[in-house]
């Protein structure tokens, strides 16, 4: 039923607005008369009601179990839901069906073929939605050119087969469907003549480019939208003839019976950014950042004068492409719980949820986030809910919570010798998580140029207030609002959202006045549809606002930005401006395309309106109710005040330590902040003493700070790694993520290195060393060094290293900041500087020695010139060298201003002393893994016929390992050598995966290993061996080798396999996946990016769009896994027929030497290459190899398989 068609109720009439969290369910009921009451329960309390939100307007209307709801009493309920995220969270979705075209049953399964988590051996995807899956016989071209048209009667059949079987509802994902959705359409109608009710259609979904995003997010609308439809008709039927809307990811409201699952999985927080921003602006800030705690997690928000959407991510596994609100979450929520892992303290990720909560919930939980602020005396129980234990009638539980940090801290006492207090260890592990959160807000603040010391932090959230001036201490903010409604601000924020239609449509098309015609037409369409959704909802036309926009991109790129829809002229200068804002540079001469339009149709919600208390403001002292023993800011404060928010007046200043308490929320007030209501009861919160530099630190190792530094260092290289990524020109860094960065001391040793691209893990160090041995003394401030030298610490040459020094005041060098990046050509035989067939270093490109290319700030344009235009084989676009340069020059200076930042917080023996600190205890984490190792010995033959040989033999007494790769081959006449510096990154990449824990990657994993190189191998080549193939072919051997001698893993499938076609106009490179090794206990992964690369793979949509290819199939390859207790891997099968005349180019490994099993498991099967030529001819192509071909020819590449593990039983 639409709202308009409702009866109407009367004039005095509540509101109820409604968080349904995954811990708490919050309930704001606005009376007749304009009076806000609320209430708060625990969202899962299945012995005292059926459905909290129910339960919450019970309460308020004050009616009895046998009552049912008055439905004229009530004006509307909204609501924000948890249910579309849980039921995905735990795969508790409508039994589906994937329809898809024809050689893409395992596109979704593969995805962009990377693996969730870099280190870990037993690779987990996510579990697939879908519980069947329907190849169908059809193909569209992208230029729209019916290949195949699906067969009605066959169709007919298969739906029936699956309603049989039990499908409840299907997702029909057609390639190029987002543009030309004639098949999917037809399916559609037939699926609801067969009789299914929910049928989710790919175009209709999200009818936009990019087949894996728009098909994940179809068979999650597809998995959802059943559960949303019945929880929603669930409580219809309890409110009966009352107006339900929802609050969708987008932040905009729709009624009940349009709630979809591609609109509910941000639902419950995009209220809480609406109270943010609406609360802020009535109390006079434009600029806030939303801080919004729970007790599963924290979602911060960016609101600078427009609320912020983005158009893809990835929630619960699943790629998600919806516009939704712009929300960051970090697993630190008050039910985060503590960890100690004999050297540091951790928080989180993992949460004691609901049930069973804190330990102080009386459910036998852990100790929690919220548990620290107990012992800490900043939460009362005597002035907070007693709804806990069994009979939810008890108190917070303050013994137990002591009783379990004196355990605690006598661990900790007994394995470090630090003698801190029960409390100040309370107080340690809230630093850190405070320290979590606060990153999570220069995620999307100070990493995209916002200065957020000019913002109010908006906290709110059960557990906000609590930590609202740490966090804003950490970020040296000075300014904090606290709303009356902050302890259900998400809930109140949903009475002050509008009703929103959201409408998306491809164009495809350049910026030029041919796209007038088609984007007037397009807009005009999606535009009635929008409005149209809002009037039958009962909204009056002329109340109506709208707003179109449109994606632009420049030609050959995916990064698009979002412009208002005007003249072409105007689009492309705003374009230009926006771009340029945001990445710092222009492509002139470059096309732009508008790869998509976004039309928004708004139908104004309830205007906030919060009347001014009009008494005189008061300047006398507040009173307090109590006084507690409170810890904070290192000490005890044993006569802490405690006010109730409801006895302070306007214009009273409360000064810090203090507590602050009302019916939802507390809030604690640090030493030096004072707190303040104004005319309208907001409370604000001001620092008015001047905050330490840092927090007090010592140069000896504390495993408190031991945590935060580990998590700045990493946090910096992180930092340096998006800025390389939004700067770059090439789609190589800022697509598929080949770059890394990292920090280094004075030595050159590495000290965090962010974990992008495996193959870089420890290898940039040689690189820093090696510019330190050729510069010396003659380092200088304000100098940049690039080389990628493969004998001075570089891989293979079109990565490209960039070295900045960081000195101090004194001129003493004390740090370096390095990027490294794969650029897209950097000269050599073939474009792309991947030749197959390479012979001697200059075949494969420019050499560059350590080099300086800055000297005092100024960049030497005409020496990096001359660099790049040097050897047999010049690089084929400097241009695009020197762009990506400067972003890599960029990035360093990133990390180098951020090593400035902690080295004035901290001071510069501090940061010293913990460069070292995080060194050592990672060195500790790796010689706690290598105790747990057997000696070992491997061998693996490549199929050239060199071999790798390791051994490891293990010293428990020293907790040491000595790692030797004597009796590998000598270095070899083709391009399979492998620097050395890739063979210690392959170590530590190893070494890495030992460790269960999140260890920082720097020189320390190395101390505990001695490791033998043999000079002049394979693995240690000299100049001038040819390399190219041993970063990306022989890394995988030398892993292989190490890890199976170690008896953890099978070999997986021991090869990249790097493809390259290209002509005189198109060029294109990638790397393809293949089956992972099995270990003990678990499979191998199918069809996945294994060790020492992870790099994403071109969506095939946007490869036939961008190329005269067709993809005809790419799937896992059946059986090729080796056999065994558990099973190796499978690999993939890719068939990609060509439009044009090409030539391929093909680099690969494990084509006639089989990846291994392990302990009696089976070898995976090898890798096959072939072209199915037009006439009738199958040409076998060898695993480095290079051929012509013609079009509507066919290339057929099978990946290996990995190896079993363990005997079959």
């Amino acid at each position: 039923m639409t709202e308009s068609s409702r009866s109407q109720p009367c004039p005095a009439s509540w509101r109820f607005w409604i968080d349904r969290g995954g811990t708490f369910t919050d309930v704001v009921g606005r009376r007749p008369d304009g009076e806000l009451h609320t209430a708060k329960l625990l969202s899962d309390n299945p012995e005292h009601y059926d459905d909290a939100a129910i339960e919450g307007v019970r309460r308020l209307l004050q009616l009895s179990p046998e009552d049912s709801i008055p439905a004229h009493r009530i004006e509307h309920v909204r609501m924000g839901t948890t249910v579309a995220t849980n039921a995905l969270l735990e795969r508790r979705g409508e039994p589906t069906a994937l329809l898809i075209t024809r050689g893409f049953r395992d596109a979704l399964r593969i995805g962009h073929q990377a693996r969730p988590e870099i280190f870990a051996l037993d690779i987990q995807r996510p579990q697939r939605l879908y519980d069947a899956v329907v190849e169908i016989d059809e193909r569209i071209r992208a230029d729209g050119t019916v290949l195949q048209a699906p067969d009605e009667s066959v169709l007919v059949e298969e739906l029936k087969t699956l309603k049989a079987r039990g499908i409840r509802a299907l997702a029909v994902v057609f390639v190029h469907g987002y543009r030309y959705p004639e098949h999917e359409q037809l399916v559609g109608r037939l699926a609801r003549r067969v009789g299914f009710e929910q049928v989710s259609l790919s175009h209709q979904v999200s009818p936009l480019i990019r087949l894996i995003g728009r098909g994940d997010t179809t068979v999650v609308d597809a998995y959802l939208s059943p559960v949303l439809r019945r929880y929603a008709d669930r409580v219809a039927a309890e409110l009966g003839d009352v107006a339900l809307q929802f609050m969708k990811s987008d932040g905009g409201l729709t009624g009940s019976e349009r709630f979809a699952g591609k609109d509910a999985i941000l639902s419950g927080p995009a209220g809480g950014i609406i109270g943010s921003v609406r609360t802020a602006a009535l109390a006079g800030f434009e600029r806030v950042i939303g801080f919004d705690m729970g007790g599963t997690s924290t979602d911060v928000s960016h609101y600078g004068g427009e609320l912020e959407r983005c158009f893809e991510t990835e929630i619960a596994g699943v790629r998600m492409r919806v516009p939704m609100l712009e929300i960051h979450t970090v697993a630190a929520g008050g039910g985060s719980c503590l960890h100690f892992d004999g050297s540091r303290y951790r928080v989180g990720p993992d949460s004691a949820g609901a049930n069973p909560g804190p330990a102080c919930y009386r459910r036998g939980g852990p100790l929690t986030v919220t548990d620290c602020n107990l012992m800490l005396g900043k939460l009362q129980p005597e002035f907070f809910p007693a709804v806990f234990g069994p009979g939810a009638n008890q108190p917070l539980d303050v013994e137990v919570v002591h009783e379990r940090f004196e355990q605690l801290t006598a661990e900790i006492r007994s394995a470090t010798g630090d003698r801190r207090s029960a409390r100040a260890v309370a107080e340690g592990f809230l630093q850190i998580a405070v320290n979590n959160m606060a990153s999570a807000i220069r995620k999307i603040s100070v990493q995209r140029g916002h200065d957020v010391t000019r913002y109010a932090l908006n906290c709110f959230g059960g557990a906000g207030g609590q930590h609202a001036c740490l966090v804003a201490d950490a970020l040296g903010m000075d300014t904090v609002l606290i709303h009356p409604m902050a302890g259900v601000l998400s809930a109140y924020g949903m009475g002050l959202a509008d009703v929103i239609a959201l409408r998306e449509f491809p164009l495809g098309q350049t910026v030029d006045d041919q796209l007038v015609a088609p984007l007037d037409r397009a807009e005009a369409k999606a535009l009635e549809q929008a409005i149209a959704e809002l009037t039958d909802q009962g909204h009056d036309g002329g109340e109506i606002r709208t707003r179109s926009q449109l994606h632009l991109k420049y030609s050959g790129t995916d990064t698009t930005l979002l412009v208002d829809s005007d003249d072409p002229a105007r689009m492309r200068e705003a374009f230009r401006a926006a771009h340029r804002r945001q990445f710092g540079f222009v492509l002139d001469g470059r096309e732009i395309v508008a790869e998509s339009g976004l039309v928004e149709a708004l139908a104004p919600g309830q205007a906030l309106t919060e009347s001014a208390d009009e008494r005189a403001p008061d300047s006398s002292a507040p009173k307090n109710s109590a006084r507690v023993n409170t810890w904070m800011a290192g000490q005890e404060h044993p006569d802490t005040p405690v006010y109730r928010r409801e006895d302070i007046r306007p214009g009273q200043r409360v000064d810090g330590p203090a507590v602050l308490i009302e019916d939802h929320a507390t809030t604690v007030l640090e030493p030096g902040w004072t707190a303040q209501l104004n005319d309208r009861h907001h409370l604000v919160l001001e620092r008015r003493e001047r905050r330490a530099v840092g927090p007090k630190a010592g140069k000896d190792v504390d495993p408190v700070m031991l945590e935060v530094f580990n998590n700045l260092f990493m946090a910096i290289a992180e930092h340096m790694g998006v800025a390389l990524q939004k700067t770059a020109w090439s789609a190589n860094i800022k697509e598929r993520l080949d770059f890394s960065c990292a920090l280094f001391d004075g030595r050159g040793r590495l000290v965090a290195n962010a974990p992008h691209v495996p193959v870089h893990l420890g290898s940039m160090g040689e690189s820093v060393r090696s510019v330190i041995e050729t510069f010396g003394d003659d380092l200088r401030p304000d100098d940049v060094f690039l080389l990628n030298d493969p004998y001075a610490g570089g891989t293979h040459l079109p990565d490209l290293t960039v070295v900045s020094p960081c000195f101090g005041a004194g001129g003493q060098l004390l740090f370096f900041t390095a990027s490294r990046a794969h650029h897209a050509d950097i000269g050599g035989l073939t474009p792309g500087s991947m030749p197959p067939h390479s012979r001697h270093i200059d075949d494969e490109g420019v050499l560059i020695p350590p080099t300086r290319i800055v000297r005092a700030g100024s960049l030497d344009e005409q020496r990096l010139s001359d660099l790049l235009g040097s050897g047999a084989h010049p690089a084929r676009n400097p241009r695009q060298n020197f762009a990506d340069l400067h972003a890599q020059i960029a990035a360093n200076a990133r990390g180098l201003s951020e090593l400035a930042e902690m080295v004035e917080q901290f001071g510069l023996e501090v940061v010293q002393a913990y460069m070292g600190h995080v060194q050592d205890n990672a060195a500790e984490q790796v010689r706690r893994a290598l105790v747990e190792l057997e000696d070992g010995h491997w061998v693996k033959t490549m199929d050239s016929g060199a071999h790798i040989e390791v051994r490891v033999t293990v010293d428990r007494k020293r907790r040491s390992a000595v790692i030797d790769f004597s009796g590998s081959s000598p270095q070899q006449p083709d391009n399979f050598n492998a620097p050395a510096a890739i063979t210690r990154a392959c170590v530590l990449y190893v070494l890495r995966t030992l460790v269960a824990d999140d260890i920082p990657l720097n020189d320390g994993c190395m101390a505990p290993v001695e490791l033998i190189i043999p000079e002049g191998s394979i693995l240690n080549p000299k100049h001038p061996a040819a390399v190219v193939a041993g970063n990306v072919e022989t890394s995988q051997v030398i892993t292989d080798a190490l890890l199976a001698a170690m008896g953890k893993l099978a070999n997986s499938q021991g090869t990249m396999n790097n493809l390259t076609f290209g002509n005189a106009r198109y060029q294109h490179y990638e790397t393809l996946c293949g089956g992972a090794g099995a270990g003990e206990g678990f499979d191998g992964a199918d069809a996945v990016h294994t060790h020492m690369t992870n790099s994403r793979l071109t969506d095939p949509e946007i490869l036939e769009t961008r190329f005269p290819v067709l993809l005809d199939g790419f799937g896992v390859r059946p059986d090729s896994g080796g056999h065994g207790r558990w099973r190796g891997g499978h690999g993939a099968e890719r068939r990609i027929r060509f439009l044009e005349p090409m030539t391929v180019a093909l680099l690969a490994n494990s084509r006639t030497q089989a990846p291994q099993g392990l302990n009696g498991g089976g070898a995976g099967r090898t890798g096959e290459a072939w072209i199915e030529h037009t006439d009738g001819r199958r040409q076998k192509l060898a695993g480095c190899d290079r051929a012509e071909i013609e079009e509507n020819a066919m290339l057929v590449i099978r990946t290996p398989g990995g190896g079993g593990w363990g005997t079959d039983d």
